[in-house]
Formats: C-alpha cells, structure tokens, sequence
C-alpha cells in the first residue's frame, strides 16, 4: 500500500469519510468487508461503544448482539491480545461456533484478519478485514497483508478517537520531547531498528530503546508506530 493511503485514513474529517476511506483500503487490500470499532471504558462513565464499516443491512442485527459477539472467538481473543488474528471456518468450529461463521459466510465473512489496539485511558481499537476467498498460502504474502493491517491501525486509531469519540476530549498540557528523543524517534521513522539507530547516534541499543519508551510514556501511547504518528499530529517531528 502506498503511504499516501494510510494519510488518506488518518485524515478524515468525519464519521462518513472515515468509514468511506476504511471500505476502500480494504478493497484495495481485496478484502470486501471492513470492521472497525472504538471502545471506550472509563470508571464512573458510561462506556462507549462505535461501530462502522459496510456490513450488510440484512445482517447488522446478528453482527451486533451481544451474544453473538460473546460466543465469537476472533472477538474473544481480541480482548486480550495485541497480535492480529487470522481466521476461516475451521477456528469457529473448534470453538464449537460454527454456526456463526455459517450465518456471516455468504455475506463475504468466509476468511479473514482482526486485530486490536489496547490503549492508554480505557480505549480500545478493534479493526478487521474479511472476504470470500481463503488468507495467501504464501508465509511472505500472508505476512504482508498483517503489516499493512497492523499499520493501518496505527493510522486509524487517532482518526477513530478524534471523530468517533466524545466530542469534548480532555484537555493535556504540552509535551516536551529532549532532542535526543526527537533524534530516536526521527530515525525509527526511517525504519531503522533500535540497533541501527545506535549505531548512527553513538549510543547502545539499550539507552535508544530507553528514549523510545520515554516517548511512549510522554505521549501516552503503547508502540513505537503510534508515538510516530502522534508525535506527527502534534507537530512534534
């Protein structure tokens, strides 16, 4: 995917553009159907709960119900995992669930993958791809198709945040990164391993993988991709 794409995503102003830009990357992805949904649980609130993607109006109702989505083993797995998921009709029918995977099947969820982002302050991320035709056989197509998934994620869930969430968001005070933070974060943009960085700012591996976890904590984020994009929508790089 280009990376023009993923700006694309990041960028939608609102709830219809968001879910617009999500159905076409999942289409150029050759997944028909997309799924995402923000998750928001904060002590003494109401959670919050926002769902968009193209599901099929004939079965929105069995997509959404709570029992279903109990007995949905890509969805329990979800909840405690970081990793994405890949599933076909044979992990339903281990999980003795097999007729939830008949009922989704001639609607376009016969295969797929779903991941999940666990973040800081009670939100949670939940985006998934699904299509008629089986998951690539080959171990390298098959690992380029959860790239680019797991980094559409990190792009999409500022974007589901800031237009699926409460329209009030907490205010924060400014973050401050040391140069040296910017330095490690600039190069990990580039691509460079925590290594690599070490070996082009004179420092070991630990003391960059010691920037990088400051900058996580600064910006309240649980990754290295996410403190990169929001260190980008903070004008911080």
């Amino acid at each position: 995917m280009r990376q023009q794409d993923y700006l694309e995503v990041s960028a939608a102003t609102d709830r219809s553009s968001f879910e617009h830009r999500l159905v076409d990357f999942a289409q150029k992805m050759n997944f028909c159907m997309v799924t995402a949904a923000l998750a928001i649980e904060q002590p003494g609130e109401k959670a919050l709960f926002v769902r968009i993607g193209n599901t099929p109006r004939e079965i929105e109702a069995a997509a959404v119900s709570m029992e279903n989505t109990r007995r949905d083993p890509v969805f329990k797995r979800l909840k405690e995992s970081h990793l994405p998921i890949t599933y076909d009709q044979s992990l339903y029918v281990e999980e003795d669930a097999g007729d939830l995977w008949e009922t989704f099947a001639p609607f376009g969820y016969r295969t797929g993958i779903a991941m999940a982002l666990h973040l800081p302050a009670g939100k949670h991320f939940l985006l998934g791809v699904d299509r008629n035709e089986p998951l690539p056989s080959d171990d390298g197509q098959l690992t380029r198709l959860l790239a680019d998934l797991q980094l559409l994620a990190v792009y999409a869930q500022e974007t589901a945040i800031r237009v699926l969430g409460p329209v009030a968001q907490p205010q924060f005070p400014p973050i401050h990164l040391t140069p040296r933070e910017r330095e490690v974060l600039q190069w990990t943009r580039e691509g460079k391993s925590a290594w690599a960085v070490g070996q082009i700012l004179s420092m070991s591996e630990h003391t960059v993988n010691f920037h990088l976890r400051n900058v996580m904590r600064k910006l309240g984020v649980s990754g290295k991709h996410m403190a990169m994009l929001r260190a980008m929508t903070l004008g911080l790089l």
